[in-house]
C-alpha cells in the first residue's frame, strides 16, 4: 500500500528519492516541483475531457470515462516508473493528493514499487514554500548603481561561504531593458517561483541571505509577495562605484552582443531617455562608441535606482565605498562591513 506523508515528510525525502509528478503535461509546464519527472496520468485534451465529464455528469461517469483513456497506456506508465525508480520507491504527487496520484501509486506499486504520496499534493507544496519565504533571520540585499558589478559580488559570496539567493539567475534575465541578452527562455512565473522556494529550503533560516536589489519583476518574472515586502525592509549595503569605472564594466559586459540587439534594447527605454538621449546612443552604436551609450542609459538607470532607494527607510541603506572593480575584493570587503555594523 502507498504511504501518505505531509509535506515536511516529502521535503525530508527529496534530496534522496526521486519524484514523480502525474499531473497533466500543461499542468507540469506551467510550475513543478524541481526534479520532478512528469508521468501524465492525462494528456492535456484528456484531462479537459475528464473535467467535462466530471462537471457535466458527476464523478462516476468521469472515473469510467478516465479508465477509458488511461487502460492502453498502463504498461508505458508502469515502464516509465520502472526506469526512474530508486531502490523501489518513488515520491507521487498530483494537485491536490487525490485520485490521480491514487490511482498512479497503486499502478507503481503492482510492480513492486513503494510509493509515498503527498498529501494535499502540488499545492500543498506551494502553500508551505511561500509560508518559509516569510521565515529567516535576516535578509541583507546587495544594493548600487547599475554596472556596480553586485551579480558577480554575489558570486563571490557565495564562493566564501555566505549564503546566496541568485534571483537574476533563476528568472534567466538580469533584470533591464538589456536583461534578456544571452540569457535563455524564462520560466513561466509559477515555474520561477517554485525554484526560487527549492533553493530558500536549502539555507539555514538562522544565518543571513544575501540577494541583489530588484525591482517587483524580473523581466516577465515576478518575486513572491512573500519575499518581496521582506526585501524592500532588509538592510541596504549600496555599493558606490565611480561612474567610469561602472562603463568600463557595461562594456565588457555588452561589446560582445550584435549592435542590431543593443539597439533594440535602447528603444525599449526609449520613452524615459527621452528623444534627444535616445537619438545620441543609437548614433554612437552606429559608430561603434559603447562608451558613449553605457553613458547615456546611466543617465536613466542610475535615476530610476535612485528614485527606488529614497522609497525605503534611511536608517536601513549603508553607503560602502569601493576603489576598484574587483568582484572577489569587494566581496571580502562587503562581508566584513556586514559583520561590524549588521550580523
Amino acid at each position: 500500500m502507498p504511504t501518505k506523508i505531509t509535506i515536511t515528510g516529502f521535503i525530508d525525502k527529496l534530496g534522496t528519492l526521486p519524484v514523480v509528478d502525474v499531473r497533466s503535461p500543461g499542468e507540469f509546464y506551467t510550475g513543478h516541483i524541481p526534479g520532478a519527472v512528469n508521468i501524465p496520468i492525462f494528456d492535456n485534451d484528456e484531462r479537459a475531457v475528464v473535467g467535462k465529464a466530471y462537471k457535466k455528469q458527476g464523478r462516476e461517469q468521469a472515473i469510467f470515462r478516465g479508465l477509458e483513456i488511461v487502460g492502453t497506456k498502463l504498461r508505458d506508465f508502469a515502464q516509465k516508473a520502472r526506469s526512474v525508480a530508486q531502490n523501489n520507491e518513488l515520491l507521487v504527487y498530483c494537485w491536490r493528493g487525490g485520485m490521480r496520484s491514487a490511482s498512479m501509486a497503486w499502478l507503481f506499486e503492482t510492480i513492486g514499487i513503494h510509493c509515498y504520496i503527498l498529501i494535499d499534493g502540488y499545492k500543498s507544496y506551494r502553500k508551505y514554500g511561500k509560508i518559509q519565504l516569510t521565515k529567516g533571520e535576516k535578509l541583507i540585499i546587495l544594493g548600487g548603481y547599475t554596472g556596480s558589478g553586485k551579480t558577480a559580488i554575489l558570486h563571490e559570496l557565495a564562493k566564501q561561504g555566505e549564503q546566496v539567493l541568485d534571483l537574476e539567475k533563476l528568472a534567466n534575465h538580469k533584470g533591464s531593458a538589456f536583461g534578456a541578452l544571452g540569457q535563455d527562455e524564462q520560466p513561466p512565473n509559477e515555474h520561477f517561483e517554485n525554484l526560487l522556494i527549492r533553493e530558500w529550503l536549502t539555507f539555514d533560516l538562522s544565518k543571513p541571505i544575501w540577494l541583489e536589489d530588484e525591482s517587483k519583476s524580473i523581466g516577465s518574472n515576478w518575486i513572491p509577495g512573500e519575499l518581496y515586502d521582506r526585501m524592500r525592509k532588509g538592510e541596504v549595503l549600496k555599493i558606490e562605484l565611480d561612474k567610469q569605472t561602472r562603463i568600463q564594466r557595461l562594456m565588457k559586459e555588452y561589446a560582445v552582443y550584435d549592435a542590431k540587439y543593443l539597439e533594440h534594447c535602447v528603444l525599449k527605454i526609449s520613452k524615459r531617455l527621452g528623444g534627444q538621449n535616445t537619438k545620441q546612443a543609437l548614433e554612437s552604436l552606429e559608430n561603434g562608441t559603447l562608451k558613449d551609450v553605457a553613458d547615456i542609459a546611466l543617465t536613466y538607470y542610475d535615476k530610476s535606482y535612485h528614485f527606488g532607494l529614497d522609497k525605503r527607510e534611511k536608517n536601513t541603506i549603508y553607503p560602502v565605498s569601493l576603489k576598484t572593480d574587483n568582484p572577489k575584493k569587494n566581496a571580502g570587503i562587503l562581508i566584513d562591513f556586514a559583520r561590524k555594523n549588521i550580523f
